[in-house]
């Protein structure tokens, strides 16, 4: 079976990020996962592969370099944005995350559930 191996190393959540910045990380993991199974599905469909001399099929060894270059090939497309379903979901779930930790506590001062305030904070 699929064994999911650590993301590239530009799409791990970090702390101190943003809501907004995990959710761009998260996104893209999802993206990569979501790849990771469409590609190997893709590869469990039969070519007429007969076990002859001219069959590629290989044995395990070639099972596991497909999907290491399966997975590598998912992650730098999520992380490069060609397919854009991460960029999607970002933007369908941003709506649900403030931009700034000081919008969620003001909003919650305020009791507003994410209205936006004409003013500024004073922050400078």
């Amino acid at each position: 079976m699929s064994t999911i191996l650590p993301s590239a190393s530009g799409m791990t959540v970090k702390t101190g990020q943003t809501d907004r910045e995990k959710l761009h990380t998260v996104a893209k993991q999802f993206e990569a996962v979501f790849l990771r199974q469409m590609l190997s599905a893709a590869r469990k469909t039969s070519f007429g592969g007969d076990g002859g001399a001219g069959d590629i099929s290989g044995g395990q060894a070639m099972e596991t370099f497909r999907q290491l270059q399966d997975e590598h090939f998912a992650d730098a497309t999520a992380e490069g944005g060609t397919i854009g379903l991460a960029k999607m979901l970002e933007a369908q779930m941003a709506r649900f995350v403030p931009e700034t930790p000081s919008e969620s506590a003001q909003a919650t001062a305020d009791g507003e559930s994410g209205g936006k305030s004409g003013g500024t904070s004073g922050d400078k």
